[in-house]
């Protein structure tokens, strides 16, 4: 709990407040601010950068600086379709753009807001696709985060890579490899959780970021979940969906039809010992499981996941992005009414606004 020290207090005339001698804001690092559990309206005296901060409920923003609102489409890349048939999750979905949804069918996320000084840099970050499993040779794995400044979209979690295991968690979960209740759970806020399997051999779909990976029913293997629809750029884009688990013609000829991966970009299942297709690229979908084989003695090469993305859109009277965006490609600044919007589609690096 924190504790009011003073000398004295008087009264003063007026609906005013007076202090004999400077006030002083308790310093920390920014290390040691970043540590602390903050609510909006929270100052502190920078030690490191000798400034004042302010807590927006988001952010710390530098006081007296000229700021401007950005709004952000944070996607992770999605996680690889698994060793045994099930999807890859969505990467996590995350979005504060116009009242839009984001992850897991979640509220629009609260105004963000940035210096624009000119110097002050800010992280982007955009996270690569897992790998698609292999038959007994290698697992599947998750989704790489996506990153602008203090705000992380998990990877997605990869398809389960035992024939009746789990499925990674991850912003959305992959699909499970068979029994029940062996799903991937997704990042609250970023997406949802991964199809339940019903067997061995008989897996559930990747998580989308708008609706849940496909549980096993008889005779079908799970669909990726669906994805979300943004309108950042102007155009309404759907994206984030998970990955569709493989089939099969083994188990004495009845077959198990494989499942398609979720809109916005998931992975096909592949169907008898055949590939599962990739998410697409920066969309952050999950990869497409592969088929078993006829004979029962082969899985086809799962998908990879789709790489993610990350969009940013400003009021173009409000400020520039910088010029130098060293280790990032973008399409370059494109406007939409009186709006300014920029797509990182790979790399990681800083960026400053003026």
């Amino acid at each position: 709990m924190s504790t009011l020290e003073t000398n004295s207090i008087g009264k003063y005339s007026g609906n005013n407040v007076s202090i004999d001698d400077a006030l002083n804001l308790k310093s920390y690092t920014t290390a040691q601010r970043d540590a602390l559990t903050s609510v909006a309206g929270d100052m502190i005296y920078n030690s490191d950068s000798n400034k004042p901060q302010i807590y927006n409920g988001s952010s710390w923003l530098t006081a007296g600086l000229p700021l401007v609102q950005i709004n952000y489409l944070v996607i992770a890349g999605g996680g690889g379709g698994g060793q045994f048939q099930p999807g890859g999750g969505a990467g996590g979905y995350r979005n504060n753009y116009a009242f839009e949804t984001s992850g897991g069918n979640s509220s629009t996320e609260a105004e963000f807001y940035i210096t624009k000084d000119g110097s002050t840099t800010y992280t982007v970050t955009v996270g690569g696709g897992g790998t698609g499993g292999s038959y007994n040779t290698t697992n599947g794995t998750n989704g790489f985060n996506s990153v602008f400044h203090t705000i992380t979209s998990n990877g997605g979690g990869a398809g389960a890579n035992t024939s009746t295991g789990n499925g990674n968690s991850g912003g959305s979960g992959g699909g499970a490899g068979g029994s029940t209740s062996n799903t991937g759970v997704g990042t609250a806020g970023q997406g949802t959780d991964g199809g339940d399997g019903g067997g061995t051999y008989a897996p559930g779909g990747g998580g989308g970021a708008g609706a849940a990976g496909g549980n096993y029913t008889s005779g079908q293997a799970g669909a990726g979940g669906n994805g979300l629809s943004s309108s950042i750029t102007g155009t309404p884009v759907t994206r984030a969906g998970g990955g569709g688990s493989g089939g099969s013609s083994y188990w004495g000829g009845a077959g198990r039809a494989a499942s398609n991966g979720g809109t916005g970009g998931g992975g096909n299942g592949g169907y008898s010992g055949a590939a599962g297709t990739a998410g697409t690229t920066n969309t952050g979908s999950g990869g497409g499981g592969g088929g078993l084989s006829s004979d029962g003695n082969s899985i086809g090469q799962s998908g990879n996941g789709g790489s993610g993305v990350v969009i940013l859109r400003w009021a173009t009277a409000d400020a520039t992005i910088g010029a130098t965006r060293t280790g990032l490609t973008d399409g370059g600044v494109q406007t939409n009414g009186s709006d300014s919007y920029i797509v990182f589609t790979a790399g990681t690096g800083s960026i400053t606004f003026s």
